[in-house]
């Protein structure tokens, strides 16, 4: 029976679509993590110093430093009282000289960083978007086909928002997956259509397993309208190989799919010989005209790459063969929202117009590119050892993306402690992890599995520095965990 309250709103009669989303990347782990580090803080003393948050992508929360040149011109922006000329001469000491020039030129387009933009954001960063993309991809950009957005997540809430006409509507989404998808279908009140990765072929994807889920979801009266792919991906790290974003582009364009390409860790690709990045816009154009008109969402977002900056939400997302009148809609929608953060858009300007060679911020960019770059390979190279060292454990390489996915086989008894503690033996796991260690990492069971196997997702952000530490604490975790309850 509910608990009486005195509130006109509560928990059984706010939204039931809000209730049943779940979003594991910062649920239950993440909100125990928190906790610790309160309780540290407090003086309690604990097996561990810190908390290591390895459950999300935040680049910047582990140490990773910011691009200066980034920096430098959001500052400016910022305070333009620095950019007046009775300060050049301090000015010229603390920046360099590109710097205060792109700064100059975004506050000409934007007027004020405090003042509400285009709600599609500013018309100068879209067209330097539309350049980005077309030297990436070698087909033309339609900055008017381009919206700005408060990080990728929000395009694609919005993207999704449009597409779930009622709750027969279903969107396939990859298994294991990132569960914005999920949590956004059900505020939504729409049908997630899953569909599986191959975890023996390097987390594969075959359009055999798509048309599968479409059919079945099919011949449960499901009117699946869109195919979400993550790639690279995310949590498994995959990168596709064209010929098969030829076969997915195919799939979609025979079962009149709409296909949305979350393509936000395009540069985290770390085999770029045998498997480099192509967007499947690109894929798309060099098709030929039998795919004209087809319907393609891309999103891109200044979170990840080498740029990590998280937590200043800057994004976008590019329309291709969308309806004029729901590309209208969605201009509507954005102006509720008035305009994406304005600081957000820079970013996006700065990722996607960065210093180039002969710029005076060019080799400082360079090098911290490159050195935040091969950082990252290196430690997923490691932490990829590490976790293939465990008993009864295994872990795909990460071909792009920030993260790591591997199976762990946990005995018997560790799985009936599980049930007996009310959890699910990879939540279990990841939670004594927290507890002995101070590492918070996310249960596979988070993102969707197969039935009857147990993961767990880790970043490789630790900075370099604790690296070798966070290891050594993993594998002496697991050796004890495996040893208490050996069958």
């Amino acid at each position: 029976m509910p608990a009486q309250t005195t509130k006109i709103l509560h928990a059984n009669n706010m939204n039931p679509q809000i209730r049943r989303a779940e979003y594991a990347v910062r649920g239950e782990l993440a909100l125990r993590a928190e906790s610790l580090r309160d309780e540290l803080a407090k003086g309690a003393q604990k097996p561990f110093s810190r908390v290591v948050n390895c459950n999300i992508g935040n680049p910047q929360a582990l140490n990773q430093k910011p691009i200066t040149f980034f920096r430098q011109v959001a500052s400016l922006v910022e305070y333009p009282e620095l950019l007046k000329e009775e300060n050049a001469e301090v000015v010229s000491k603390l920046y360099a000289p590109d710097a205060v020039e792109r700064a100059k030129l975004l506050l000409k387009h934007i007027g004020s960083v405090g003042a509400y933009s285009h709600s599609q954001g500013v018309g100068h960063i879209r067209e330097n978007v539309a350049k980005f993309i077309e030297e990436r991809d070698g087909y033309p950009a339609d900055p008017s086909s381009i919206f700005l957005t408060q990080g990728a997540s929000a395009g694609v809430q919005l993207s999704l928002q449009m597409i779930a006409e009622n709750p027969n509507v279903g969107i396939m989404i990859p298994i294991p997956q990132y569960p914005l998808y999920t949590a956004t279908l059900s505020v939504l009140h729409s049908k997630a259509v899953p569909y599986y990765l191959d975890e023996s072929q390097a987390w594969g994807l075959t359009t055999a397993e798509l048309q599968r889920s479409y059919d079945e979801a099919a011949k449960d009266g499901v009117d699946t309208r869109a195919l979400v792919i993550i790639n690279p991906g995310n949590p498994t790290g995959q990168c596709l190989e064209e010929a098969n974003m030829r076969e997915i582009i195919e799939f979609c364009h025979k079962n009149r799919v709409i296909l949305l390409a979350d393509e936000v860790y395009q540069t985290n690709i770390y085999h770029p010989k045998d498997r480099p990045f192509h967007s499947f816009k690109k894929v798309l154009k060099s098709m030929g005209p039998k795919y004209d008109g087809f319907e393609l969402i891309s999103f891109h977002s200044v979170s990840k790459g080498m740029v990590g900056e998280c937590g200043q939400r800057g994004g976008y997302f590019e329309l291709e063969g969308i309806d004029k009148e729901v590309v209208e809609q969605i201009y509507k929608i954005s102006s509720i929202s008035l305009c994406p953060n304005v600081l957000g858009q820079i970013m996006v300007d700065l990722m996607v117009n960065p210093p180039k060679k002969g710029d005076a911020s060019f080799e400082k960019y360079n090098a911290e590119y490159n050195g935040i770059y091969e950082s990252l390979n290196s430690r997923s190279r490691i932490l990829e050892k590490t976790f293939n060292s465990l008993e009864g454990a295994t872990c795909n390489p990460a071909e792009g993306a920030l993260y790591l996915f591997p199976q762990i086989r946990l005995p018997k008894k560790a799985i009936e402690a599980a049930k007996a503690a009310g959890k699910e033996p990879d939540t279990f796991y990841c939670l004594a992890l927290l507890e002995a260690t101070g590492v918070c990492m996310v249960s596979g069971s988070g993102f969707g599995q197969v039935d009857g196997t147990a993961h767990f997702r880790s970043t490789f952000l630790p900075p370099p520095e604790l690296f070798d530490e966070f290891c050594s604490n993993l594998k002496d975790f697991h050796a004890k965990f495996m040893d208490k309850y050996r069958d």
